[in-house]
């Protein structure tokens, strides 16, 4: 049995963003030739990950020291909006996700958000079961600029 992992919020002065960039790169490689147009993560440098953590907030899953896993998540009006869900391609399957979504359910409703809602691609089937299996629900289908046909899909799950 190996050592547990850890899921905490990222402190105000984390300094690990390569670490964070590199993980993200890795678990979102598999998407590559599938989704079109292509993964906005090709866009992400270390300098806007930053950024994004500033508004934002971040969690990250760690074993034994290791940046496993990472969510952000956004906080709107009616809801937490969850983006760039990263887990490393050798621990995907193990939990490590839903976890790391425990931690942005619980801190919805520690602010009395009643949902939290995601996009995911079209092309991506197995991430549509999954969030299923965590209880989303899809409400809407949208298309990225210049394209005529839905590229994302939106799911929301309430929270109770």
């Amino acid at each position: 049995m190996g050592s547990l992992v850890s899921i905490a919020q990222l402190p105000a002065d984390f300094d690990r963003w390569d670490e964070v960039l590199a993980l993200i790169m890795r678990a979102f490689a598999s998407m590559d030739g599938v989704i079109d147009p292509p993964s906005s993560a090709h866009r992400l440098t270390v300098e806007n990950l930053r950024d994004k953590a500033r508004r934002e907030m971040g969690f990250s899953a760690l074993k034994d020291g290791r940046i496993i896993g990472c969510i952000f998540v956004l906080e709107r009006a009616n809801d937490f909006y969850v983006g760039k869900l990263a887990v490393e391609p050798g621990f995907q399957g193990q939990g490590i996700g839903s976890q790391l979504m425990q931690a942005v359910e619980d801190l919805a409703r520690n602010r009395g958000k009643p949902a939290i809602e995601l996009q995911t691609r079209v092309e991506l089937t197995g991430n549509h079961a999954a969030f299923a299996r965590l209880g989303f629900r899809e409400t809407e289908r949208t298309a990225h600029n210049g394209y005529d046909r839905p590229t994302s899909i939106t799911m929301r799950k309430r929270l109770s």
